[in-house]
C-alpha cells in the first residue's frame, strides 16, 4: 500500500478538509526517482483540485466590492463552471455561467448540477463564444463580477501559488496538467528557487500556450525554470481513446488513484513516459498535481471505469 501524509487545509468555504500526498509507483522508474502525488482531488467532493485555488481570491475580491453576482464562462463539462456554482452557492452569491454551444437536448451532470446550485445558465454558440468581451458589455444591467475561462488572469494564478505550502523544498520537480495555463503559471510564482515546473498540454496544436503562462508571470518570475511538454493530448483537448482508458484502469490498479480523461490522466501517462526517457535527472523527487475534475468521467459509459 502507498504511504500517504496527510496535511490540512482551512479553505474559508466549508470548513477544515485534508490534502494527501500519496506516494506513485511507475514501472518505467529506474533511476532512484521519488514520485509522488499531491491528492488536491480531495479538499471537496465538487470544489476539487485546483479550482479552489484559482478561485478563492477571485471570490474574496468580489465579496470586498461588494458585487452580487459572479459570472464565468465554460464548456458543457467545466470544472470550473460547477466549482464556480457550488463555492458561490456556500456562500450564498448568485453565479451565473456562459456555456459555448447551444443548449443540448440533454444536459450535462455538470450543467445538471450547476442548476443545482442556483447557477443561471447562459448558452451562446461556439463563433460568439469566442468574443468574450462582447458578452460582458451586453450585460448593461447587473452587478456582475467576471472571472475568465478557468479562472485565467494574475489573481487566480496567485491563488494557485498557494498550492506550493503543501510543496517542500525537497522535491525537485513540480509536474501539472496545462489548459489555460492558470495553475502553472501559480506553481512557477510560488515554487523554491531549487524547483522546475513541467506542465503537460492537454491541447493539440496550441501554440500560444505557453505564451498565456508568460502573460500571467512579472518579469523575475519568467527566470525560474519551467518548461511545457505537447504531445500527451491523446487526439485533443477531452479526447479519450480507448488506450487512455485502458491506462487510467491500469493506474488506479496500481495506485489506487483515480484520474480523469482531461487533465489528470494525460498528467500520469506523461510522466510515467518521460520516466521512461530520462528526462527526469537521477535522484530526482517529483510532486505530481492531481487538479481534481474526475466529475467529467460521468460522461462515460457505466462501468468502463473501475472506479
Amino acid at each position: 500500500m502507498p504511504q500517504i501524509r496527510t496535511l490540512s487545509m482551512q479553505p474559508n468555504f466549508a470548513g477544515k478538509h485534508k490534502v494527501f500526498i500519496q506516494n506513485i509507483q511507475y514501472s518505467n522508474n529506474s533511476n532512484e526517482i521519488a514520485t509522488d502525488i499531491l491528492r488536491l482531488d480531495e479538499i471537496h467532493p465538487v470544489i476539487s483540485g485546483n479550482k479552489f485555488f484559482k478561485l478563492q481570491l477571485h471570490i474574496k475580491e468580489a465579496i470586498e466590492k461588494q458585487f452580487t453576482t459572479i459570472a464565468t464562462f465554460g464548456g458543457a463539462y467545466s470544472n470550473h463552471i460547477i466549482a464556480t456554482a457550488c463555492y458561490c452557492n456556500q456562500l450564498g452569491i448568485s453565479s451565473v455561467g456562459i456555456i459555448r454551444g447551444e443548449e443540448p437536448t440533454k444536459k450535462s451532470d455538470t450543467l445538471l448540477q450547476a442548476e443545482a446550485f442556483g447557477m443561471q445558465l447562459i448558452y451562446v454558440s461556439r463563433e460568439a463564444f469566442k468574443d468574450k468581451n462582447k458578452i460582458v458589455d451586453s450585460f448593461k444591467t447587473g452587478n456582475y463580477y467576471w472571472v475568465n475561462e478557468g479562472g485565467y488572469s494574475r489573481l487566480g494564478a496567485e491563488g494557485a501559488a498557494d498550492i506550493c505550502t503543501f510543496i517542500d523544498e525537497s522535491y525537485t520537480d513540480i509536474v501539472c496538467a496545462v489548459g489555460t495555463g492558470t495553475m502553472m503559471a501559480g506553481l512557477v510564482i510560488g515554487a523554491k528557487q531549487n524547483q522546475k515546473i513541467t506542465g503537460i498540454s492537454v491541447l493539440k496544436g496550441n501554440e500560444k500556450l505557453i505564451e498565456s503562462v508568460m502573460d500571467l508571470l512579472t518579469d523575475e518570475e519568467q527566470k525560474k525554470h519551467f518548461e511545457l511538454i505537447e504531445g500527451y493530448h491523446f487526439g485533443g483537448y477531452a479526447k479519450h481513446p480507448e488506450a487512455l482508458l485502458d491506462w487510467m484502469n491500469f493506474f488506479y490498479t496500481q495506485n489506487k488513484v483515480p484520474t480523469d480523461l482531461v487533465y489528470t490522466a494525460k498528467l500520469c501517462y506523461a510522466v510515467n513516459d518521460l520516466l521512461y526517457k530520462g528526462y527526469f535527472a537521477t535522484n530526482s523527487k517529483i510532486m505530481i498535481i492531481h487538479s481534481g475534475g474526475l466529475q467529467g468521467n460521468k460522461s462515460l459509459k457505466e462501468g468502463r471505469l473501475i472506479f
